[in-house]
């Protein structure tokens, strides 16, 4: 038996089986929380603009009640200082809720950690160039963030101080 699939591939019987075994599905995307904070105004729109800007980023999953329910939030803290004085600092905690169902748990990691937040950056990086808009500095235009990369690195890092070679995934904390 075949099955024509969106993407208009033909699936067999087994194919079809393990394809209805494992779902991933974006529930919703939302912010849930936004600070801006610009503490030296007007003296900083006065002095030449000389911005340097630091950039965090975190993120984090929970398992929400619901079996393979997930919620994945990005927060992006953005801190820019002109001539030694802070100009402005943007928080935005973006979130989304994520189905990852009859996903093997070596698996989960690298989507809550890395895929699920590079669903969520675009959202959070227009809110922050809106937002330091909207306070009357120049646009700011963040640069795309490699999750996986940073992924691994964690990886590697929790590898280390554990001080053994397990490879093995862990969902983000």
């Amino acid at each position: 038996m075949t099955e024509n699939t969106a993407s208009g591939a033909r699936l067999d019987g087994a194919a079809q089986g393990q394809q209805a075994q494992q779902e991933f599905g974006l529930q919703k995307i939302y912010t849930k929380d936004i600070s801006f904070e610009a503490p030296n105004t007007p003296e900083v729109f006065l002095g030449e603009w000389k911005p340097e800007t630091n950039v965090q980023l975190n993120t984090q999953s929970r398992a929400l009640k619901d079996p393979g329910v997930y919620e994945v939030e990005l927060t992006l803290t953005v801190t820019t200082q002109s001539q030694g004085k802070t100009a402005y600092l943007v928080e935005v905690k973006q979130s989304g809720i994520f189905l990852l169902r009859g996903i093997p748990e070596d698996q989960q990691g690298p989507l809550l950690s890395a895929y699920c937040p590079n669903i969520l950056f675009p959202f959070a990086r227009e809110a922050v160039s809106d937002l330091v808009t909207r306070g009357g500095f120049p646009q700011l235009l963040l640069a795309p963030v490699n999750f996986d990369a940073l992924y691994a690195q964690r990886l590697r890092e929790r590898q280390a101080a554990r001080g053994d070679g397990d490879d093995r995934a862990t969902p983000a904390n």
